[in-house]
């Protein structure tokens, strides 16, 4: 199975490598690039119909050439795949300290590694025994208040992948993001490369509404008709039910908020068979209670009149059956930690802004789905190290829903000028809006590709040498208020190619306000 597997990727590889030759092979013209970059009102109106889409339909550039980082020529694969550490193991591994770049797991990161306490520390990775391939990266970034060098104390470790040494010395990586881990200690080793002793991270499993919390009781409208004790209510299915682990207090609050919930007409008439069970399909989940007073639960949960209103909200939301709760806490709660409800709600966000095909089987991981939008999402570089410093799935999830909602401008850090809007973001790559490059000084540039930005200058004339995206030439991009680079235009060389232009922006110089 491994070998079909590493030869279809073989015979991928080879079929894209002809696909860049047929572009050099042609005809090229680079277009002069005035005002700013003007396109013509044909070309307008086609950029409009695919704004914040991906690069398909009317585009005919091929995305996978991207994410090949062909530039770096060829590289050999190592054929080595390291299997997954356990939580909390330590490890001495070599240390990349990378300014802007913040790696995820299951993110590739090209490296040009060029300074010698380097390619010392790549040296040290092909040759150690321990966690064979492995290096540490690590986010390096300038206190804003003086100025300094400092170090993030989370970062991810990466697998070297394929790799080349030149003659020059120098080494061309590509690597794969692995796992978190915490930076215990670090030191420069004799030879120059740098090191780090580091702890895996333990990730969590992904929670689930509990079975239990939500049973098949008799309809509350019912109830409210019936000379129904609330006794007979807390006894009702006992045996099995998720009362049955209530102290007596908790029991009597759920009666009242049952009560309560009678009079609010929360639920249906009707009841679920036996075979219907609720949205997010649930798993067993322990329960856990906090040391605060259940008076005060009772006063923040059921006694004010926005929460009840937010769970009517909720349950009017539910298709099919609705059934009574029989938990602590309203259904609304469960959904606001279950694992998988926050992973289809961001799947579904992510498809609408960023126009990229179904996520479906990273919805069933919402672990993964998490570390794949985090790694992906045009935000700050700084955002993006608080995505990986969070500890938790579904707290995870839910900030990363949280900065999608709020997504809608693209800013200059130093200035505040306003580059582009949500709606002209563009998927260029099959790593998504956002991805990491290298360019020939070793420099990585994690850059958010747009169809559209404003208020930047162009410095220079289009270069196709070293270029990230096959078939098109880069020209350096500054903002015209604070002349920061702000990252660059690439401009079409074959005119079959579409779009014609498109911008990409270094995330390092996004700022944090994101509207």
């Amino acid at each position: 199975m491994e070998d079909n597997r590493q030869q279809r990727l073989l015979e991928r590889e080879l079929y894209q490598i002809e696909q860049i030759r047929q572009l050099d092979s042609e005809e090229l013209e680079i277009e002069e690039v005035e005002n700013g970059h003007q396109s013509s009102d044909d070309e307008q109106i086609d950029e409009r119909a695919f704004a914040g889409a991906s690069a398909s339909g009317g585009y005919t550039f091929n995305t996978s050439l991207a994410s090949m980082h062909s530039y770096l020529g060829e590289v050999e694969d190592t054929h080595n795949r390291l299997a997954f550490l356990d939580g909390g193991v330590i490890l001495h591994v070599p240390l990349f300290y990378l300014e802007g770049v913040v790696l995820f797991p299951e993110a590739t990161l090209p490296l040009r590694v060029i300074q010698p306490n380097f390619i010392a520390a790549v040296d040290r990775a092909l040759r150690q025994v321990e966690a064979p391939y492995t290096i540490g990266v690590v986010r390096v970034f300038r206190d804003g208040d003086n100025g300094r060098i400092k170090f993030a104390t989370t970062g991810t470790t990466a697998e070297i992948r394929q790799y080349r040494r030149l003659e020059d010395g120098s080494i061309n990586v590509v690597t794969r993001g692995q796992q978190r881990f915490r930076l215990k200690r670090r030191w420069i080793e004799l030879e120059g490369a740098p090191c780090g002793e580091i702890q895996i991270i333990e990730e969590d499993l992904p929670l689930r509404t509990p079975r239990d919390a939500f049973g098949k009781l008799t309809p509350l409208r019912n109830l409210s008709t019936a000379n129904v004790s609330h006794s007979k209510l807390l006894d009702h299915d006992s045996d099995d039910s998720f009362e049955s682990e209530l102290s007596l207090t908790e029991r009597r609050l759920h009666a009242s908020a049952i009560k309560s919930s009678s009079h609010r007409n929360f639920f249906s008439e009707s009841t679920s068979s036996d075979d219907e069970s609720p949205v997010c399909e649930p798993q067993p989940l322990l329960h856990s209670r906090n040391n605060e007073s259940i008076e005060d639960m009772s006063a923040k949960k059921y006694v004010s009149e926005r929460p009840r209103r937010r769970a009517q909200r909720e349950f009017r939301s539910v298709p099919g059956p609705r059934e009574c709760p029989r938990a602590f806490w309203p259904y609304w709660v469960y959904r606001m930690h279950d694992s998988y409800c926050l992973a289809q709600r961001l799947s579904d966000m992510w498809k609408k802004i960023v126009g990229t095909p179904s996520m479906d089987a990273l919805v069933r991981q919402p672990g993964l789905l998490s570390f794949h939008v985090a790694s992906k999402i045009p935000v700050s570089e700084s955002t993006r190290q608080e995505l990986l410093e969070i500890d938790g799935i579904s707290y995870r999830l839910r900030r990363e829903i949280e900065l999608l909602e709020n997504f809608d401008q693209i800013k200059c850090r130093s200035c505040q000028t306003l580059i582009a809007n949500r709606s002209d973001m563009l998927v260029m790559s099959t790593d998504g809006p956002l991805g990491a490059y290298v360019n020939p000084s070793g420099y990585v540039h994690e850059i958010m590709t747009l169809l559209k930005a404003s208020g930047l200058a162009l410095i220079g004339v289009p270069t196709e040498e070293y270029s990230w995206f096959p078939g098109y030439a880069w020209t350096v991009a500054y903002c015209a208020t604070c002349e920061y680079q702000m990252g660059w235009l690439f401009t079409a060389t074959n005119k079959k190619l579409k779009p014609r232009s498109f911008w990409g922006i270094r995330s390092s110089q996004v700022a944090d306000d994101t509207h």
